[in-house]
């Protein structure tokens, strides 16, 4: 049930028509009823597993509240994290462990085999381990209290518009609006509307628009790799992966606030950062403060010193790219982010530079910033590259390009449909971030929103790219 595809939002619709005529607690009822639908509709055996996990986070962080007894709470926070952990590892990662462990050995000369189980991955199972073991975590430590009722936790992880691929929802965020009575305020309603149009504006008309260019130039439809298709393939994937991913957050708020529910920003303008930490203050923000709060910071952080502030970073952006996905692409991927994060550090030490743009005297407009953010752009591009490629052998092959020039008349072409789907969305985020609105026209009078609303609509319909593409964080 992809959420670009009309039976999402036929389901969409009913629920949200059934949902307002309940009263509070059959709503809960309602909903968790509608988003074990929801995560069945691709395999109901994998209902077993969050079903699972919810029983028993549920009742360990109900014991854990109530005890003083130091072992008993270590031991009933060891089950749950062991719990998920396992389910995580189990399912996303024995096939990729054992295979390179297979090939490690063979390596130095060791013969070995390993069955492999080949399982079809649990949708969305990334995203609600990490909520799932920020909940038992923050309950051990006495920030929050455990959920009275089963249906409010188990709601409060499966709800369907997060479900799938996040935002990663924090528990003392989004528990205390499942445990009170939603009311139905007109224009949280009109809001939700217009981040699902936003939305779709951005998968469907310039994630999918990008996508048929990136896999065509990773693919080799262009010709072997050299520098014009280099750019043009990971220009591309910056924008397919930007759009794909913004505006499946933006339909998730969306579809949650027509039903009373607030999620959390995910997205701000993240191609505008002017340094990789600003990047990751603007890109995935639930991810990540969910890195930095229950994995750098515990870790460590800052705290031991330099030397083990850098061991603290590359250790979080590794595991955060493994985290994305069973392939050492990923790792590379987030090595790229850890070394250059580690590299920002001690340039602004040596140099006495502080963390915020503002406080450097970077404004949005500044030429200096403008260079700044033209060399991060690349350099997440030369990241994407990995994150994109099958296998490391052929990221390298794509990048080795660089040192060959080759041109075809459909490079420009090429260029020039990038251009027109990519100008628009860049220009949409200068006006937002000097608007500071979630969505285009936030704070205009209705008719005006109405109006952008209908535009978009339009432009989705004769626009829309290739209808076969899914959401790209689907796997994760």
């Amino acid at each position: 049930m992809l959420f670009d595809t009309p039976i999402y939002f036929v389901f969409l619709i009913v629920a949200v028509l059934v949902y307002w005529r309940l009263q509070w607690r059959q709503q809960n009822q309602f909903l968790l009823a509608a988003s074990y639908l929801f995560y069945g509709w691709w395999d109901w055996r994998f209902l077993t597993l969050i079903l699972i996990s919810t029983l028993v986070d549920y009742q360990c962080a109900r014991i854990i509240a109530r005890s003083d007894n130091p072992t008993q709470r270590k031991l009933l926070l060891a089950l749950s994290v062991g719990l998920n952990i396992c389910f995580l590892g189990f399912f996303k990662y024995y096939d990729f462990f054992a295979s390179s462990l297979v090939d490690a050995l063979g390596g130095i000369g060791i013969s070995a085999s390993l069955p492999l189980l080949k399982w079809i991955l649990p949708p969305g199972i990334s995203f609600y381990t990490f909520q799932e073991l920020a909940y038992i975590v923050d309950v051990y430590n006495r920030k929050l209290e455990p959920a009275e009722s089963l249906v409010d936790y188990a709601l409060f992880i499966t709800l369907f518009p997060h479900l799938i691929a996040g935002p990663i929802q924090r528990p003392s965020h989004l528990l205390p609006q499942v445990q009170n009575p939603r009311t139905f305020v007109p224009q949280s309603v009109f809001d939700g509307l217009m981040l699902i149009a936003s939305g779709l504006f951005r998968k469907c008309v310039i994630a999918d628009n990008c996508a048929l260019l990136a896999d065509a130039a990773f693919s080799g439809k262009l010709g072997e790799p050299n520098l014009a298709l280099v750019l043009l393939g990971s220009y591309a994937f910056a924008w397919q992966i930007y759009g794909d991913f913004s505006g499946y957050s933006d339909i998730a708020r969306g579809s949650a606030q027509l039903m009373g529910f607030h999620f959390m920003v995910n997205f701000r303008q993240p191609y505008l950062a002017t340094s990789l930490q600003d990047f990751w203050r603007r890109w995935h923000i639930s991810l990540s403060t969910w890195l930095r709060d229950y994995l750098y910071i515990p870790i460590g952080g800052n705290r031991g010193g330099e030397l083990m502030t850098y061991r603290n970073l590359m250790t979080t952006m590794l595991l955060g790219g493994l985290w994305h996905g069973a392939n050492w692409t990923f790792v590379i991927w987030g090595g790229i982010h850890g070394l250059w994060l580690g590299v920002e550090r001690l340039g602004r030490r040596v140099l006495g530079l502080a963390d915020s743009p503002a406080e450097r005297g970077l404004g949005l407009f500044s030429p200096v910033a403008w260079l700044q953010r033209i060399f991060l752009f690349h350099l997440v591009c030369l990241a994407w590259v990995f994150f994109r490629a099958q296998s490391f052998g052929e990221a390298m092959k794509f990048l080795d390009g660089v040192t060959r020039w080759s041109w075809r008349p459909e490079y420009l072409m090429g260029f020039k449909f990038l251009a027109l789907f990519t100008v628009p969305l860049m220009l949409l985020d200068l006006v937002l971030e000097m608007r500071d609105e979630e969505y285009a026209l936030e704070t205009m009078p209705v008719p005006f929103r109405l109006a952008a609303a209908m535009s978009l609509v339009m432009i989705v319909t004769f626009f829309a790219g290739n209808q076969v593409n899914a959401f790209i964080y689907f796997q994760f």
